[in-house]
């Protein structure tokens, strides 16, 4: 640690050091840290603006349990055994962001790996531009474009319908294929550009004397490339996963009737229910699932934290 600070400063100076190891402290601090801290003890409180908010502080101002337990099972009246409903999305929720990073995993890896080792000089720069003009525009703008390519009046249901493939048009809002569409193109930067990163790392020596030995580009993908770029897989996997989880602009412009979010109930809680204890119940949930799924990845792709920063 004291060489790396040694080395720090040397590089940069001692002003420009102290600036930007400030910066980043105020910014992990306050804009990560304190707000957690705050909903995690915002979630073990009661609801006192619906109570009593002169009690606020008093001898009955304790922590208690009740927004989980009312996350898992619902209100005492609840004549299930479970709150079926938001443990139901919850996990309906989860599933789909992990739907969601493997289908932008097997999406963009190609595009990642062409840019990397195939593409050069103008070809190269005009995909990378292809790649990132799209996201000049807002990401509501995007989501709003997505529900009239996908509507049941949309673009796409027009084209297959004048080429004679549907005779009745398909409502893929309400099949979430929008939804799910939606998610993956506005993470798929997230997705390509850390494993471009590790890919154009590897020495292409490795891919050639692999081809020469009569290895499969299956099999030199499987034994080279895709080992080599476990870090940038890893960490666009947990970009897009985390992102796709916490979403809540998509889902509410994208979703279909049945297509409930997490982030929307949470976003209920705070705002419609004015429940900000529960929400931050809810949200710690999300939040603490999300990270243990991602270290449960980085475990099984054995890539420690460090790899993942370079």
């Amino acid at each position: 640690m004291r060489n790396w600070l040694r080395t720090f400063l040397a590089r940069n100076g001692i002003g420009l050091s102290v600036y930007l190891l400030g910066a980043v402290a105020l910014w992990v601090i306050v804009m990560i840290i304190l707000p957690q801290l705050f909903m995690l003890d915002f979630s073990f409180r009661n609801n006192w603006q619906q109570i009593d908010p002169s009690r606020m502080g008093g001898p009955d101002d304790v922590y208690t349990m009740v927004n989980y337990h009312f996350l898992a099972f619902g209100s005492p009246n609840n004549p299930d055994p479970f709150n079926v409903v938001d443990v139901t999305v919850f996990f309906r929720t989860i599933v789909a962001a992990i739907c969601v990073t493997l289908f932008d995993l097997a999406l963009c890896y190609p595009i990642a790996y062409y840019l990397a080792q195939v593409a050069r000089g103008g070809k190269a720069r005009l995909l990378v531009l292809a790649l990132i003009i799209p996201f000049w525009v807002n990401e509501l703008l995007r989501a709003f474009a997505f529900r009239i390519l996908f509507g049941e009046e949309g673009t796409i249901n027009a084209i297959l319908m004048g080429i004679g493939i549907l005779s009745d048009p398909i409502d893929f809002v309400r099949e979430d294929v929008a939804l799910y569409a939606g998610l993956g193109y506005a993470y798929i930067l997230l997705m390509i550009f850390p494993i471009y990163n590790v890919i154009e790392s590897l020495d292409k020596n490795q891919i050639e004397a692999a081809r020469d030995l009569g290895s499969s580009w299956w099999r030199i993908h499987r034994r080279v490339v895709i080992p080599f770029a476990k870090p940038g897989i890893t960490s666009g996997c947990t970009m897009v996963f985390m992102l796709s989880a916490g979403a809540l602009a998509a889902p509410q412009i994208l979703g279909g009737p049945s297509s409930l979010w997490f982030t929307q109930i949470i976003y209920q809680w705070f705002n419609t229910g004015s429940n900000w204890p529960r929400g931050s119940a809810y949200a710690i949930v999300l939040m603490l699932t999300c990270v243990l799924l991602v270290l449960i990845l980085m475990k099984l792709f054995k890539v420690k934290i460090g790899e993942i920063g370079r």
